[in-house]
């Protein structure tokens, strides 16, 4: 109830939570589609690249505003992203090459001239190298309501166009073939993420801000295969490492609200990487055992079965375990029948033998006629 109450009546806490879960939403459903375009890189060239925009804004200007500050670190994104793309297309550079090239010269840049600006002295800069590590702290309700309208405006478009973005992300050619202009669905794309990292500028920096763009993104895409629920759940986990990261902060003393957001992010990754019930870790080790002992018991249920069949009637032809075992040439036979008991297919008689059942004589008749068993 008092994190609640704080949540309602901390202006300060309000402000950073809000803008945090904000950033969140809108850098977690931008970044599903950079994720399976397999661009989780562009990410962090944009926000490196964001940089040197923020300070020529600065620098230009004179006003540290958050929409000038952001409309410099968007113009600065989007002309190294667009500069990406045109070094793939006209030399032989691949897409990591270029990316790392772009990255290092704004982000070098940047620092370049964020060393200039410092060395004038002036009290006016003082608070632009908080865009280097993040300061959510210092989010007021201007930034906040500049966070809000372009995220509202990135989240309309990404609707508007669902259908375009949606073929461009798995069918490009296709979509090139109906005639669709793919290279401008492919810039409004890459704006629209350049938008989503600026805006988060501020909360967790240049350098942290492309672990918003991918952790909740690669965490959704652990549990499901639909573009539609992986944007919304991308979102979502964006949203709540947000919304925690700067609950979290703000109720331990001296903790940077920005790294804690990513950390928090980043737990809900690993989390979904090691327990997510299709692709995590600890399921595919389960199906993987559960795969080895029905293999086992269907082995161990065909051997019974070929010396059942031996007899006139296989349901009244019990045998010794020792035999079954000197089959399957090996430990864990008892327990492979346990297992085909409880599915009905064999029983075990007083004197410790078993005999199949008439749905186990089924079952093994169709294990060896189909060559599932050899």
């Amino acid at each position: 109830m008092n994190l609640l109450a704080d949540l309602v009546g901390d202006y300060t806490l309000r402000t950073v939570a809000l803008g945090s879960a904000a950033l969140g939403l809108v850098s977690g459903a931008l970044g599903a589609f950079a994720v399976l375009r397999r661009q989780s890189l562009l990410g962090d060239a944009v926000s490196h690249a964001a940089l040197p925009g923020v300070v020529l804004a600065f620098m230009i200007t004179g006003a540290k505003t958050p929409l000038v500050l952001v409309l410099g670190a968007a113009l600065a994104g989007w002309a190294a992203a667009l500069g990406v793309m045109l070094v793939v297309r006209t030399t032989r550079l691949k897409t990591d090459t270029a990316l790392g090239l772009v990255l290092s010269t704004f982000f070098g840049l940047g620092l370049l001239l964020l060393s200039l600006v410092q060395r004038t002295g002036g009290a006016s800069q003082a608070g632009l190298d908080r865009f280097l590590f993040g300061q959510a702290a210092a989010l007021v309700g201007d930034d906040l309501a500049t966070m809000a309208v372009l995220g509202a405006l990135v989240l309309t478009v990404l609707t508007l166009m669902w259908k375009e973005f949606k073929l461009l992300a798995f069918d490009p050619d296709f979509a090139g073939v109906v005639g669709l202009p793919v290279r401008r669905i492919d810039i409004l794309l890459t704006t629209l993420l350049v938008v989503a990292i600026v805006i988060g500028l501020q909360t967790v920096g240049v350098v942290l801000m492309s672990a918003m763009i991918v952790a909740p993104a690669a965490a959704a895409r652990q549990w499901t295969d639909r573009l539609g629920r992986l944007v919304v759940l991308a979102g979502v986990f964006g949203a709540v490492s947000g919304l925690v990261g700067a609950v979290l902060s703000s109720s331990i003393p001296r903790l940077p609200t920005g790294p804690t957001i990513i950390l928090v992010a980043t737990a809900l990754t690993v989390f979904s990487l090691l327990f997510a019930p299709r692709r995590g870790v600890v399921a595919e080790r389960v199906r993987r055992v559960r795969q080895r002992r029905r293999l086992r018991a269907d082995t161990v249920l065909a051997d019974l079965y070929r010396l059942a069949s031996q007899h006139a009637v296989p349901e009244d032809a019990p045998h010794d375990v020792r035999v079954l075992k000197t089959m399957s040439a090996g430990a864990g036979v008892r327990r492979c029948l346990e297992y085909l008991a409880g599915q009905d297919l064999v029983v075990s008689d007083p004197d410790g033998r078993w005999r199949l059942t008439t749905a186990g004589v089924d079952r093994g008749r169709e294990l060896i006629s189909g060559g599932g068993i050899s």
